[in-house]
């Protein structure tokens, strides 16, 4: 394969070990009916040997009941079925200890979210607020979260799906990986810039840019993989990397905190300590008001 965009099921079988992927096979996943959510792609399978959870999203699916759920796109349904797989790993190993709670590993290609209006008014926020909650306790509680980029990871879909990982793994540009906010159209909209001035910006400012490399450099993303058969090696690498990190410093060690700090070093967020040192000073400077007597 030249590339994976829109692979999302093909690289399930490019990562795991073969034939060990079983689709809705988590214990008590109790999905409404079985369609349901059908962008969203969940099951266990084993890596290297090792059980895991593996929750990926289909670019070659669509959802009948919300017409704006295609092509990746990660809409309401989808967010709660991998929601309830989140939690169906966390139920399943409550007792275990760290070293043997099972990854999860995200395969991540998606366009963002793009809900229509029966999403928002039903509660699209809800759906994906939910799916990020869940990956934020499965890594407090100790389950190793690598998401490995295949393709893109744009605005809110990949906000539920991918940053709340320990590890974010890339495929490099080549491959037609895409991370950024959202397009530069919308930026222009939204800040009022022209597109070709924001344009010019995203050649060098990694906030504007959309290849890994630029995520990168902001602290985004811990490592660029540049073939696609060295994802699987990588993905393991990073599991017994996270549980390492956990076991010696704690389950904060990963994950969201650590990535300014990365980007600092990496020189993709100079001005972050300064302008951190600036809120902290002016909140020094009125905090006595607001503090009880």
């Amino acid at each position: 394969m030249e590339n994976l965009l829109g692979q999302g099921r093909a690289a399930i079988d490019l990562i795991v070990d073969e034939n060990s992927f079983a689709e809705n096979a988590l214990p008590d996943l109790n999905l409404p009916y079985e369609d349901y959510g059908p962008g969203a792609v969940v099951g266990s399978a084993r890596i290297n040997g090792e059980v895991c959870t593996v929750i990926a999203n289909d670019a070659m699916t669509f959802n009948p009941r919300f017409p704006v759920v295609y092509a990746g796109v990660i809409g309401l349904e989808e967010g709660y079925k991998m929601a309830l797989a989140v939690y169906r790993t966390l139920a399943m190993d409550k007792d275990k200890p760290f070293t043997e709670k099972r990854p999860l590993v995200l395969i991540v290609d998606t366009p963002g979210n793009g809900p229509g209006k029966l999403e928002e008014i039903i509660g699209m926020n809800k759906a994906t607020g939910a799916y990020q909650l869940a990956l934020a306790e499965a890594r407090h509680a100790g389950h190793p979260i690598i998401a490995m980029v295949i393709g893109r990871a744009i605005s809110g879909a990949f906000l539920c799906h991918g940053l709340q990982a320990d590890h974010i793994l890339s495929l490099t540009s080549e491959f037609g990986t895409m991370i950024h906010v959202m397009p530069l159209s919308s930026i222009a909209r939204i800040t009022r810039q022209d597109v070709e001035r924001l344009s010019e910006l995203s050649r060098t400012n990694p906030v504007f840019a959309a290849g890994p490399e630029f995520f990168w450099q902001l602290g985004g993303v811990e490592e660029l993989i540049k073939a696609i058969p060295e994802m699987k090696a990588a993905i393991v690498r990073h599991i017994a990397e996270v549980r390492q990190q956990k076991q010696t410093a704690g389950v904060t060690a990963t994950g969201p905190q650590g990535r300014g700090i990365a980007g600092e070093e990496r020189g993709g967020r100079k001005m972050r300590n300064v302008i951190l040192a600036q809120m902290r000073e002016e909140y020094q400077a009125v905090a006595a008001r607001y503090q009880p007597a």
